[in-house]
């Protein structure tokens, strides 16, 4: 009987760590990241799962601690995503280690499942100490090999960690001066995943090409 069972599709992880700190309250950020958060969820949703199933967990850091806000989850079973709060500082390097954590679980992630995308969106600077959870995850076997983007929200990003985080292979970070510039890069980002989850190769990342994003219901709000 084992040879006549369906199989089940690989998943394709996608882990987003997401700056809640209280300078994302202002100006329409927070806003702005939880509209586009929901878009991707039901984007991510609509998606045929016969060669591969798109799963998507969120990581926050703002406040006191980084914290998992939504467990790695088969998109297609996401009911809803609570609001993302803004509040506090900037502990990234908490964020850090909770995403190594994950990607190194071989039981939340396991072997047969396709190269993980981490997506790190910030709009301040770190406010722990992050220099040893980033070098962990930089030197995870499975967390060197994903594809990672990053997104620097606002002027006051700490972009040069931002590229650090982002591997050889992928695009520069994504600079958000308007709100309508978070929904694009999460569009953007969307199209790239649901790419890969229905090509002949999942593995090999397919990169965001961000001009190719419509403006029709893109939010038009400066910061």
């Amino acid at each position: 009987m084992k040879k006549f069972a369906a199989k089940t599709a690989r998943a394709i992880p996608v882990i987003l760590l997401a700056d809640t700190s209280g300078s994302m309250s202002v100006d329409g950020k927070i806003d702005a990241l939880n509209n586009a958060l929901r878009d991707m969820v039901k984007t991510f949703a609509n998606e045929g799962r016969l060669k591969a199933e798109i799963q998507l967990a969120v990581i926050t850091f703002g406040g006191d601690r980084a914290e998992v806000h939504l467990p790695l989850t088969a998109a297609h079973k996401i009911e809803n995503v609570s609001d993302l709060p803004a509040t506090g500082r900037t502990p990234m390097g908490g964020a850090f280690d909770l995403v190594t954590t994950l990607v190194e679980d071989r039981e939340q992630i396991p072997s047969r499942a396709y190269k993980p995308v981490l997506i790190l969106v910030s709009d301040g600077h770190p406010t722990d100490r992050w220099e040893e959870a980033f070098n962990r995850l930089c030197s995870s076997e499975r967390a060197s090999k994903a594809t990672r983007m990053a997104m620097a929200i606002g002027n006051d990003a700490d972009t040069s960690l931002l590229q650090d985080f982002i591997n050889d292979l992928e695009t520069p970070v994504f600079q958000a001066h308007e709100a309508r510039d978070i929904i694009r890069f999460f569009r953007a980002v969307s199209m790239s995943v649901t790419a890969r989850s229905q090509s002949t190769t999942p593995n090999q990342p397919v990169l965001p090409v961000y001009d190719d994003v419509p403006d029709d219901d893109v939010l038009d709000l400066d910061f």
